[in-house]
């Protein structure tokens, strides 16, 4: 257990308050300070023990109906942890801990970092074979709660898993000329990173595993109270790669509109923009 990068106990799911303010500050030096934007990849780290239980209760539960089935994501779907078995669950609650958000905190610099108790668009992610989510930016604004989106936490649950078998994570520039990293989704991998309006991520290659497993993780997402009046949210961002026929989404128009128009007209044009945007969705 003290191998791993941040030794959670496999049967009460503790850790220290200041074993893991420690952790975090250790590897805020492979995190903070990249380019595009802050990001990192951690293997080996949770006890193998505890993610071998989830994996065996997600896979329990069997093949989940696909959810946001688009020329973006194929096949992919989401557990939310209020249906998983009860280890499982605990292992989401503590991963919200006082404990796991002050590792954060002191590894990503972003102070007041807040968990979310609705686990929205988090869980346990499958993706089946021949799925896969294009590259994008997330959405932004936790509306039930007013918080800003701030940082990202996924750990990969698929051993012996290979590059050839697709769903790697992949980080890219803003103007997506660039592929900055990718990284193959296997057993115990920990990928984070920080969340912006251009933060363009996803696994884009499809998943093609020749035993036909499904690609699974462990997704979180994590807020800060700093969501300012006025300021416009946004739904995801699809973008395409250089050369791929990948689909934008209707996001990215409307994102330029964004740009190019004044904010006072924009925010007084909101309604408008949103009946477009129901109105292209329902088109496509």
């Amino acid at each position: 257990m003290t191998d791993c990068v941040y030794p959670l106990d496999p049967e009460n799911l503790h850790i220290e308050f200041s074993r893991a303010k420690e952790i975090g500050q250790q590897l805020a030096p492979q995190y903070q300070g990249k380019s595009p934007y802050d990001y990192g990849c951690f293997d080996n780290f949770l006890p193998i023990e505890i993610l071998e239980k989830v994996r065996e209760e997600a896979l329990a539960m069997g093949e989940q109906e696909a959810q946001n089935q688009s020329a973006n994501e194929r096949l992919k779907s989401s557990i939310n942890p209020d249906r998983m078995a009860p280890y499982s669950k605990a292992v989401f609650t503590a991963l919200n801990s006082r404990s796991f958000i002050q590792f954060l905190e002191e590894m990503s610099g972003i102070s007041g970092l807040i968990p979310d108790p609705y686990f929205m668009g988090g869980g346990i992610h499958r993706t089946e074979n021949t799925g896969f989510l294009s590259i994008h930016a997330d959405f932004n604004h936790h509306k039930p709660m007013n918080l800003q989106r701030r940082l990202n936490v996924l750990i990969y649950l698929n051993p012996d898993w290979k590059e050839e078998y697709g769903g790697s994570f992949e980080v890219w520039t803003d103007n997506m000329s660039d592929k900055v990293a990718s990284f193959t989704p296997v057993m115990n991998r920990m990928c984070c990173f920080s969340t912006g309006d251009n933060t363009m991520h996803g696994n884009p290659e499809p998943v093609n595993h020749p035993d036909g497993q499904p690609r699974l993780s462990i997704a979180l997402y994590y807020y800060t109270a700093t969501w300012e009046d006025g300021r416009i949210d946004q739904s995801t961002v699809f973008k395409q790669r250089p050369g791929q026929n990948d689909a934008r989404s209707n996001e990215a128009v409307i994102r330029v509109v964004r740009e190019v128009v004044p904010p006072i007209l924009y925010r007084s044009g909101r309604r408008v923009v949103d009946k477009v945007r129901r109105t292209l969705s329902k088109a496509n």
